[in-house]
């Protein structure tokens, strides 16, 4: 499985517009599951599961991850997602669905400016940045990230998901922030021993 996928065709980027399948997506990172494990935790009909699931593999998204003979006979089928982490190339989304796509790097970026604000904290100073900042920092975020995740597509690794997912929007802030245009936001705040956005990420 890879680690990485880059997300570059316009009919599979709508797709993943869709909730339930984002959902179903991230249901099945954390384990292998069935159609019928999914309806349960998704509160869906199996005929909506299956038909989600089906759109899913299609478009290279999931795969069977392997099957058994359950209770009556029944063969069950895992399903699992081809990669630990897709990244939607944001030159190739629609415009309808750019802010649908925002919306999901801008919860990120709060979080990971949240920790930058607690370094901050303890020199008495405050991250100060607009909406109108955090929205084109946001769209920074979501044109780089594809640069730093492709370098991460065949790389062997022993992160779990979460560390992966991390560590790529770890070093796209820092790429982002780099730039003199955003340097601002941490320049009053840095510390040499915990914060550089020069230093490189150790593999």
């Amino acid at each position: 499985m890879n680690r990485v996928k880059i997300i570059q065709d316009s009919k599979v980027i709508k797709l993943l517009a869709d909730p339930v399948r984002r959902e179903l997506l991230r249901l099945l990172s954390i384990q292998p599951l069935t159609e019928t494990q999914l309806s349960e935790r998704l509160n869906l009909k199996k005929s909506s599961t299956g038909y989600h699931l089906q759109a899913l593999r299609e478009a290279g998204l999931v795969k069977i991850w392997r099957t058994r003979v359950g209770t009556y006979g029944i063969l069950e089928k895992f399903y699992k997602p081809t990669a630990d982490f897709f990244i939607i190339d944001w030159d190739k989304v629609p415009l309808s669905l750019k802010r649908y796509f925002l919306y999901n790097h801008l919860e990120r970026l709060r979080g990971m400016l949240s920790a930058l604000q607690l370094f901050a904290e303890e020199e008495g100073k405050e991250i100060k940045i607009n909406s109108d900042e955090l929205i084109e920092l946001a769209e920074e975020v979501a044109k780089t990230i594809p640069e730093v995740g492709r370098r991460y597509q065949n790389v062997e690794s022993d992160l779990d998901r979460e560390m992966l997912i991390i560590r790529i929007y770890s070093e796209t802030l820092r790429n982002v922030l780099s730039k003199e245009k955003w340097r601002k936001l941490i320049e009053k705040i840095r510390k040499p021993h915990t914060i550089d956005v020069e230093a490189p990420i150790n593999s």
